[in-house]
């Protein structure tokens, strides 16, 4: 419960932390499945949390989702979380770009394409970069 205090957790997570931490794997499943019932871990509660933290840093919906896929959440969850979030990824593409870049779109063509890598590398798909990149000034 220490841990579900701090933040939410998943249950991979949860389950790899306290076994790290040096608890047998029965009494791990036993506790876990016991906070589950209680209503104290959910595994929809972290994606909606860990969605949005990643949407307040700037990420995009393809690293969000490599993210949560590592701490072992299932496709439906994390597709659920995604949708639940209600977030124009277009929009996001062009807050960080204008964030890291300014407003002045790129001139040429290697500085556009910096700045798509830049956005790839912050996990948005080729159908928000494109508009956030090419956008006339707003």
């Amino acid at each position: 419960m220490d841990y579900l205090a701090r933040r939410e957790h998943g249950r991979a997570e949860l389950y790899l932390k306290l076994t790290k931490f040096g608890f047998e794997a029965h009494v791990t499943e036993d506790a876990i499945a016991k906070l589950i019932e209680d209503g104290l871990q959910s595994d929809q509660r972290f994606a909606e949390a860990f969605v949005q933290s990643r949407i307040n840093q700037g990420k995009g919906p393809t690293r969000i989702r490599a993210e949560l896929r590592e701490r072992g959440l299932d496709d439906s969850l994390i597709d659920e979380g995604l949708v639940n979030a209600g977030q124009d990824w277009v929009a996001l593409a062009r807050e960080v770009r204008v964030k890291k870049f300014g407003l002045d779109h790129p001139l040429d063509f290697k500085e556009k394409a910096r700045q798509m890598r830049f956005l790839q590398s912050r996990g948005f798909d080729q159908d928000h970069i494109q508009p956030a990149v090419s956008a006339v000034r707003e």
